[in-house]
């Protein structure tokens, strides 16, 4: 199917409905939409520092929350 017929099958079951739960959860899902990502609101040092922490987790340089908080108490 494609996007026109996709748009015209929700509108028309939009139209349909009597639920106001589905059409609030509709107009929710296109305010989630238009809000930013959060990834973009970071400054590119968050967004290194991030990433580098990915990084080390996938190469194994982790450390125990324990074991650290015990050397920093």
């Amino acid at each position: 199917m494609n996007i026109q017929a996709e748009k015209l099958e929700i509108m028309k079951m939009v139209l349909e409905t009597n639920n106001p739960s589905i059409l609030e959860t509709i107009k929710g899902l296109f305010k989630i939409k238009s809000s930013p990502d959060f990834w973009e609101t970071l400054t590119q040092d968050q967004k290194n520092d991030i990433l580098q922490g990915i990084k080390d987790a996938d190469n194994g340089d982790i450390v125990d929350y324990d074991e650290f908080m015990e050397k920093h108490r």
